[in-house]
Protein backbone atom coordinates (compact mmCIF):
# COMPACT_ATOMS: atom_id res chain seq x y z
CA UNK A 1 0.00 0.00 0.00
CA UNK A 2 1.21 3.06 -0.94
CA UNK A 3 1.01 6.20 1.51
CA UNK A 4 1.36 10.07 0.27
CA UNK A 5 2.50 13.14 2.21
CA UNK A 6 1.91 16.61 1.90
CA UNK A 7 4.07 18.70 2.71
CA UNK A 8 3.15 21.55 4.82
CA UNK A 9 4.01 24.80 5.03
CA UNK A 10 7.16 25.53 7.01
CA UNK A 11 8.14 21.57 5.98
CA UNK A 12 11.29 20.97 4.06
CA UNK A 13 11.32 18.51 1.49
CA UNK A 14 15.08 17.49 2.88
CA UNK A 15 13.01 17.23 6.52
CA UNK A 16 10.05 15.28 5.06
CA UNK A 17 12.28 12.55 3.09
CA UNK A 18 14.76 12.08 6.41
CA UNK A 19 11.76 11.88 8.84
CA UNK A 20 10.02 9.28 6.57
CA UNK A 21 13.13 7.20 6.09
CA UNK A 22 13.97 7.34 9.27
CA UNK A 23 11.06 6.07 10.61
CA UNK A 24 10.51 3.40 7.75
CA UNK A 25 14.34 2.00 8.50
CA UNK A 26 15.44 3.39 11.65
CA UNK A 27 17.52 6.35 12.77
CA UNK A 28 21.25 5.65 11.52
CA UNK A 29 20.07 3.31 8.15
CA UNK A 30 17.47 6.26 7.21
CA UNK A 31 19.96 9.34 7.66
CA UNK A 32 22.10 7.68 5.67
CA UNK A 33 19.61 6.94 2.63
CA UNK A 34 18.35 10.09 2.58
CA UNK A 35 21.81 11.77 2.06
CA UNK A 36 22.29 9.13 -0.99
CA UNK A 37 18.69 9.97 -2.17
CA UNK A 38 19.98 13.59 -2.23
CA UNK A 39 22.95 12.89 -3.95
CA UNK A 40 21.49 10.64 -7.01
CA UNK A 41 18.65 13.48 -7.18
CA UNK A 42 20.25 16.34 -6.56
CA UNK A 43 18.73 18.46 -9.65
CA UNK A 44 15.41 17.12 -9.05
CA UNK A 45 15.39 18.26 -5.37
CA UNK A 46 17.19 21.63 -6.28
CA UNK A 47 14.64 22.23 -8.77
CA UNK A 48 11.88 21.66 -6.54
CA UNK A 49 13.18 23.57 -3.74
CA UNK A 50 13.81 26.66 -5.61
CA UNK A 51 12.55 29.93 -4.14
CA UNK A 52 13.46 31.91 -7.82
CA UNK A 53 14.89 31.33 -10.95
CA UNK A 54 16.04 32.69 -13.64
CA UNK A 55 16.68 31.60 -17.53
CA UNK A 56 20.03 31.98 -19.18
CA UNK A 57 19.55 31.04 -22.03
CA UNK A 58 19.00 27.80 -24.25
CA UNK A 59 21.44 24.96 -23.89
CA UNK A 60 23.02 23.28 -26.56
CA UNK A 61 24.61 19.78 -26.51
CA UNK A 62 26.35 17.82 -29.40
CA UNK A 63 26.22 14.85 -26.97
CA UNK A 64 22.32 14.97 -27.11
CA UNK A 65 19.79 14.37 -29.36
CA UNK A 66 16.87 16.74 -28.69
CA UNK A 67 18.57 19.44 -26.53
CA UNK A 68 17.04 22.14 -28.67
CA UNK A 69 14.42 21.55 -26.16
CA UNK A 70 16.48 22.59 -23.28
CA UNK A 71 17.27 25.79 -21.36
CA UNK A 72 19.93 26.71 -18.81
CA UNK A 73 18.25 28.17 -15.80
CA UNK A 74 19.70 29.71 -12.65
CA UNK A 75 17.71 28.71 -9.24
CA UNK A 76 17.87 30.35 -5.39
CA UNK A 77 17.08 27.72 -3.08
CA UNK A 78 16.56 26.39 -0.02
CA UNK A 79 17.71 22.81 0.74
CA UNK A 80 18.75 21.80 4.25
CA UNK A 81 20.06 24.71 6.09
CA UNK A 82 21.67 26.05 3.29
CA UNK A 83 20.69 28.47 0.59
CA UNK A 84 21.62 27.22 -2.86
CA UNK A 85 22.59 28.49 -6.03
CA UNK A 86 22.72 26.39 -9.09
CA UNK A 87 22.34 26.13 -12.71
CA UNK A 88 19.80 23.24 -13.77
CA UNK A 89 18.97 22.08 -17.67
CA UNK A 90 15.38 21.80 -17.95
CA UNK A 91 13.19 20.73 -20.06
CA UNK A 92 10.14 22.73 -21.99
CA UNK A 93 7.75 20.73 -19.28
CA UNK A 94 9.76 21.70 -16.47
CA UNK A 95 11.62 18.45 -15.72
CA UNK A 96 15.57 18.69 -14.25
CA UNK A 97 17.88 17.05 -16.68
CA UNK A 98 21.12 17.99 -15.16
CA UNK A 99 23.12 19.89 -12.88
CA UNK A 100 25.62 22.17 -14.21
CA UNK A 101 26.93 23.90 -10.92
CA UNK A 102 25.53 24.29 -7.23
CA UNK A 103 27.21 27.01 -5.06
CA UNK A 104 25.93 26.73 -1.02
CA UNK A 105 25.88 29.82 1.06
CA UNK A 106 24.58 30.56 4.80
CA UNK A 107 23.08 33.95 3.88
CA UNK A 108 19.64 34.61 1.68
CA UNK A 109 21.64 37.70 0.53
CA UNK A 110 24.57 36.04 0.01
CA UNK A 111 22.81 33.81 -2.43
CA UNK A 112 20.44 36.18 -4.06
CA UNK A 113 23.84 38.70 -5.08
CA UNK A 114 25.62 35.11 -6.80
CA UNK A 115 22.23 34.63 -8.63
CA UNK A 116 21.79 38.34 -9.86
CA UNK A 117 25.72 38.08 -10.59
CA UNK A 118 24.69 34.78 -13.51
CA UNK A 119 24.86 34.93 -16.63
Amino acid sequence: MAMMQHIAAGKTVLSVLSAGLKREFGQDVGAALAARFLEAEESDFLWDARISERWLGRYWSADEEGSDDLDRVAILARLGRAWSVAVLIIDGEGCAHGLMGRRDFSRKSEAARALASLR
